[in-house]
């Protein structure tokens, strides 16, 4: 077999695409003798192919598996059915927000119509840009923020985002600030985000409660806070009771109240964060709004703001034109604009389009009632499973989640042994203000079949002993990975069984 880096021109004639040279001769090895009808071995086991690349970037030997095509759909397949997913059982990662994902939405990204270059012409995109300004809409009705901007592809990515609008509001005003107060239970992005926008971080312990400490936040506030960063419901599924009076001592120093967008699952069609005092949110779409998330993406950000600092979002985003680019028969049109003092662009233009589009139509198809109810059965099932489990459940009552402790045992452990009983076990170790913690976020698509099934596996491991628990998972196709060594030496070519 040749390789020929070569091309057919139009008139008929053979054009090489490289100069002349030297190729090296590369041996590819099918490690089952199966090399099909191409081999360039009369044993039918080696396969001499020419190649281009440099010697150091030629291997001698190319060993790949050679499978029939029944045998790799029959070992994908049972792949996996090895795996969880939301589609085989509950999933109640704490803060992780893991809802099922409706496949309407997939349908929905997968037209046609949805396939758009984010450099077309604003003209020939007017329904994308229809849809983009609805849901900034949506998002800033829901939110109670008075303009969004829909480029940030992740919830890290819209923190970073509203602390460098709320960055610029500061220094537009003459006012240079250096802290950022995080409480101690926030999560561990929010500690990052401040300290990657430039910012000292302070740390705020909470009351006994588990709520915001009004002392300890008296005490850390002065003209040098930029804001308070913040989760409400908090991480203990605890809604700050005194946010009204946080936020009046946030703007008596002239600092910005930011609102962590990870919970507000729990406030859907009941309350709204810019009621509340925030001055500028994050919106984390793929959690709220059921679009798929997890293992680096696909996510979106979304970042609402308050009108003072509108100005300052990213560029472009979308609102309906005006003047000569008006319809002439009466219909909107849509354009992209940018903001008078924007901080730039951090994504491309509409942000991850597909991910949006899928919250859009979920947004769309619930509706105001659709969303209280999704609130509603989110906090009726976290209390239902709370109270359900034998584990120590300190506070209380909550909203979307809960964080259990796991007392003697070890959190890690009762984890692994959940696998187990067929289940995915909780965020574990964290928030650390609750010993051995296994933090449990339900979500509101569980029935209350599903949330039995889930108690009756943490109040069986909650009976066994520790030597049990340190063993397992024993039912699982691997056992405890050694997870470090993965990560750092990760094996990435494939190699016969048995070599």
């Amino acid at each position: 077999m040749r390789y020929d880096q070569a091309r057919w021109t139009r008139n008929g004639e053979y054009e090489p695409l490289l100069a002349e040279k030297d190729l090296t001769r590369v041996e590819i090895r099918d490690t089952e003798g199966e090399t099909g009808e191409e081999s360039g071995s009369a044993e039918g086991d080696v396969t001499t192919v020419e190649s281009p690349l440099p010697d150091e970037l030629t291997r001698d030997e190319l060993a790949l598996p050679g499978l029939s095509e029944p045998e790799l759909a029959r070992h994908y397949t049972r792949l996996s059915q090895m795996t969880y997913a939301i589609t085989t059982g509950p999933y109640p990662l704490g803060s992780c927000t893991m809802k099922y994902n409706p496949t309407f939405t997939e349908d929905v990204a997968a037209l046609p119509d949805a396939a758009v270059h984010p450099d077309r012409p604003a003209e020939s995109v007017q329904g994308t840009l229809e849809l983009c300004y609805r849901l900034q809409d949506y998002l800033a009705r829901i939110g109670g923020m008075d303009a969004v901007t829909l480029q940030p592809p992740a919830g890290a990515a819209g923190e970073f985002v509203g602390i460098r609008v709320a960055s610029a509001y500061h220094e537009a005003n003459g006012d240079e600030r250096s802290e950022v107060i995080v409480p101690e239970s926030a999560h561990g992005t929010n500690f990052a985000t401040a300290a990657l926008g430039g910012y000292d971080v302070v740390s705020l312990p909470s009351d006994e409660a588990g709520r915001v400490d009004l002392g300890a936040l008296e005490a850390a506030l002065s003209e040098e806070t930029a804001a308070l960063m913040l989760t409400n419901p908090n991480t203990l599924g605890l809604f700050e009771r005194d946010i009204e009076e946080i936020a009046r001592m946030v703007h008596d120093v002239g600092g910005l109240l930011y609102y962590d967008g990870a919970n507000l699952n729990a406030l859907l069609g009941r309350a709204r964060p810019g009621d509340m005092g925030f001055d500028v949110m994050h919106y984390n779409v793929h959690k709220t709004f059921a679009t798929p998330h997890g293992g680096g993406g696909p996510g979106a950000g979304p970042v609402g703001v308050s009108e003072e600092l509108a100005s300052f979002l990213p560029a472009p985003r979308v609102r309906e034109a005006g003047g000569e680019s008006a319809d002439p028969e009466g219909e909107p049109t849509y354009e992209r604009f940018d903001p008078p003092e924007t901080i730039g662009k951090v994504h491309g233009y509409e942000g991850n389009w597909l991910v949006l589009l899928k919250a859009f139509a979920y947004i769309a198809r619930l509706g105001d009632e659709g969303l209280a109810d999704a609130s509603a059965k989110a906090v009726l099932n976290a209390n239902y499973l709370a109270e359900r489990i034998e584990y120590e459940v300190p506070y209380g009552p909550f909203h979307h989640e809960f964080v259990a402790s796991a007392g003697d045992q070890d959190a890690a452990d009762v984890a692994k042994r959940m696998l187990d009983y067929g289940v995915h076990p909780p965020t574990t170790k964290w928030p650390e203000i609750v010993g051995e913690a296994l933090m449990t976020e339900p979500t509101e698509v569980e029935s209350k079949a599903s949330l039995d099934q889930l108690a009756e596996a943490f109040n069986t491991v909650a009976s066994e002993a520790t030597e049990t628990l340190e063993t397992a998972p024993e039912r699982t196709a691997a056992g405890r990975i050694d997870q470090t060594t993965a990560a750092r030496t990760p094996r990435l070519s494939w190699h016969a069984l048995g070599e």
